[in-house]
């Protein structure tokens, strides 16, 4: 296209934030001569005062084009179109004057997105708001000044609904979840059965036309991934050790079913769009783990520096994290995270029929006597 890259634009002291467009004609469109990008770090769960936006627009209007993007891919606000001599203009009144500040772009920390969680929604198993904005204030370096291999991306889910896609489009999705048992109304969910007005299947987002009656099995029981549901005699049990909290039952019948008490969240790793390979999603890491602010969410921060520290050392240029998990394998991952291997880690089993044990861990190491391993294995 006309447009091209053409050095390297930015604000002092930053190296990201701002994305140096220019077109490849500008004697014959003068006008566009510069359009650069500015993304700028959106408020946690992208709630807004009307008087912000008002400033924001008057802001672009004044300084840039008044074209935005609300929101881009990665979350932030897209401020698209303005000159080199505008950049710092816009910065000082972002931080000065609306205490805002610019979001990531390069291979650097890019600005982490979250859900409503639970100022809005029912579901949410921890405050995706609050932890968001944690991790976005601890890794502000991170975030401005690009030493990475490549992108980084965080993303926060409240339920596994995943309104933000973090399983499918972040480096590290923080999913909430639960590990008690799903709380059934048995009540309400024979209510659903009976065709009741009050009760309307999928919270009635399907009553545009007539579906037929709401069939239980076919709609519910027939549908989860691990068959782990059943309904006899007007009653319906789930089997908890087998369900994977996918949460089709709970969005399909609402008033019946809630997500459990004992909530937390489960982190994965590794998702990505088509770069040096094909799409991936992420890799679950922790099952569960408890949210706890109150210590700063340490265990979490540890968890992410640990990771970082073996990505920046192994990880070659424009490699994503999942592409380092793919080429030195997950077993490399737990070991840098100091995680024991699950059966959760499992993706599908006996993919490799080699196992590779360390010397530290085989008794006797590799110096053994082999008159005394033959008395445990006869030949």
């Amino acid at each position: 296209t006309h447009w091209k890259h053409g050095g390297i634009v930015g604000v002092f002291g930053y190296g990201g934030g701002v994305i140096g467009r220019y077109c490849d004609q500008p004697k014959l469109f003068p006008g566009v001569e510069h359009f650069h990008t500015l993304r700028v770090n959106q408020p946690a769960g992208k709630y807004y005062s009307t008087d912000y936006l008002r400033k924001l627009s008057d802001l672009w209007d004044f300084r840039g084009s008044g074209l935005t993007n609300m929101h881009g891919a990665t979350g932030d606000i897209i401020l698209l179109g303005t000159t080199t001599p505008q950049l710092e203009e816009v910065f000082w009144t972002l931080t000065h004057d609306f205490n805002q500040d610019l979001g990531g772009s390069g291979s650097n920390l890019r600005t982490p997105a979250d859900c409503l969680g639970q100022s809005r929604c029912e579901y949410s198993c921890y405050d995706t708001s609050a932890l968001c904005h944690f991790l976005t204030n601890e890794y502000q370096d991170e975030l401005h000044r690009p030493a990475f291999p490549y992108k980084f991306k965080f993303k926060f889910d409240g339920c596994p609904n995943c309104c933000v896609a973090s399983i499918a489009r972040s480096d590290m999705s923080f999913v909430g979840t639960w590990k008690d048992d799903i709380r059934i109304d048995q009540d309400a969910v024979n209510k659903y059965v009976e065709q009741d007005p009050a009760y309307p299947s999928n919270a009635g987002a399907h009553k545009g036309r007539d579906w037929g009656p709401f069939d239980i099995e076919k709609e519910v029981v027939d549908l989860c991934p691990t068959h782990c549901m059943k309904f006899e005699n007007k009653k319906l049990t789930i089997d908890t050790e087998n369900c994977t909290r996918c949460m089709h039952c709970i969005n399909v019948m609402p008033r019946a079913l809630k997500i459990g008490k004992e909530t937390g969240l489960s982190i994965l790793c590794g998702a990505k769009s088509p770069i040096r390979d094909g799409a991936q999603m992420g890799s679950l890491l922790v099952p569960f783990m408890e949210v706890n602010p109150d210590n700063d969410y340490e265990a979490i921060t540890e968890l992410i520096e640990n990771i970082w520290d073996w990505w920046m050392e192994e990880g070659k240029n424009r490699e994503r994290l999942g592409e380092l998990i793919m080429r030195q394998g997950f077993q490399k991952l737990l070991e840098v995270t100091g995680i024991k291997a699950i059966p959760q880690h499992v993706s599908y089993p006996r993919s490799n029929p080699y196992i590779f044990w360390k010397e530290d861990e085989v008794p006797g190491g590799w110096e053994r006597d082999v008159d005394e391993f033959r008395k445990h294995h006869l030949r």
